[in-house]
């Protein structure tokens, strides 16, 4: 649109000296062009320093000093195109329209000064191409403003939801680490408690295991703060962190541990995945189930890795528990979990059957929504 005016300016200048000669008023107006020209150029490269207030004083400027070189020689009305669309930009939609009925105004003046005869066409095709492209350019622009304010939506409803997925992660975290390991502390500290009297070494026993489980479950807590793998990962494989699990001693259950297939290597985010949900269906059997053996088994397939963990404890109704308002948490945590990483999760149980959770995940994490949005 810049370089369109410059040439429809050199264009008029180069008509007025070939029309009229260099006599008379002829160097005044050319005179008058450059200055147009160059406060056009002025404005043009310092755009954005001129704010909204200086871009309104530069177009006023331009516009008067364009009119007066219509008013003393027409042919410079073929500028009027690019100052058309510099006002329906910079201005707001009344003075805008207020602007375009002056340029047209003006393009209509020069078109009949020059004619010869009067031709009403004339007077009715500027009216009728500037009120076409004020009104196309008018909805241009407020569908441009509908999407940057939608864009700003958008922008706000993203945000929002990440917020709430970083929070569900740390409810997730929490109730896998910090309220698990409580609650083992809680059941050493009990039977300490319990043995204090009688057997005084039981329970030393059980408070150095308490201390080390506090231990261990602020080293969780570091870890999830960062948003970094469990530290059972940091040093081994998942199966190594799985026995680990199996060998920790914190009351209840005895757990087993067992793999099946041959062991390859399997994405960080999927080994963490697994482990939470093996962490949380322990925690489970132990604290719910009244569970006496669990069994953790982790098979390796062609391309997947299944973890099953089975306990003989009085088992419940998964679509109770489901359907019950502020329980199964735990259930809905390790689902998100393996959602995020593209696998899945089924429980199988009845009251009175004991319970098997069921977890199956790629080799390789699927991308989660906040990846895919980024």
């Amino acid at each position: 649109m810049h370089a369109g005016f410059f040439l429809l300016l050199a264009a008029s200048a180069s008509r007025l000296a070939v029309r009229h000669g260099l006599g008379g008023a002829t160097p005044a107006l050319l005179a008058l062009s450059g200055v147009l020209g160059a406060g056009y150029a002025l404005g043009a490269v310092r755009w954005d320093a001129l704010g909204r207030r200086g871009r309104l004083g530069w177009l006023a400027a331009v516009l008067v000093c364009w009119l007066a070189l219509v008013a003393a020689a027409p042919s410079f009305a073929w500028c009027a195109v690019p100052l058309f669309f510099a006002a329906l930009r910079l201005l707001s939609p009344r003075a805008a329209v207020a602007a375009v009925v002056v340029i047209t105004g003006a393009v209509i003046f020069a078109a009949v000064y020059l004619a010869e005869p009067f031709d009403p066409s004339l007077v009715l095709a500027p009216i009728a191409v500037a009120g076409m492209a004020a009104v196309i350019l008018l909805e241009l622009q407020r569908l441009v403003d509908e999407l940057v304010r939608t864009r700003g939506e958008l922008a706000e409803t993203q945000r929002a939801a990440g917020v709430l997925a970083e929070r569900e992660r740390l409810a997730r975290e929490i109730h896998d680490t910090l309220a698990q390991g409580l609650t083992s502390l809680g059941i050493l500290l009990q039977a300490a408690d319990r043995q204090w009297d009688t057997a005084p070494e039981e329970a030393r026993r059980h408070l150095r295991r308490a201390a080390d489980a506090a231990a261990a479950n602020l080293d969780e807590a570091r870890h999830f703060v960062r948003a970094l793998a469990p530290p059972a990962l940091a040093s081994g494989s998942l199966p190594a962190a799985l026995a680990e699990l199996a060998g920790a001693e914190a009351g209840g259950p005895r757990v087993r541990f067992r793999t099946v297939g041959d062991e390859y290597p399997v994405d960080v985010q999927v080994q963490a995945a697994l482990l939470r949900v093996a962490q949380g269906a322990v925690a489970n059997a132990r604290e719910h189930a009244a569970a006496t053996a669990v069994t953790i088994t982790l098979t390796y397939l062609d391309d997947a890795v299944s973890l099953d963990v089975a306990d003989d404890g009085s088992g419940f109704d998964p679509a109770a528990v489901a359907s019950a308002p502020g329980r199964g948490y735990g259930l809905r945590a390790m689902r998100d979990r393996m959602a995020e990483i593209g696998g899945a999760l089924a429980v199988e149980s009845a009251p009175g059957t004991g319970t098997v959770v069921a977890a199956t995940a790629p080799r390789r994490a699927a991308p989660s929504n906040s990846e895919d949005r980024g």
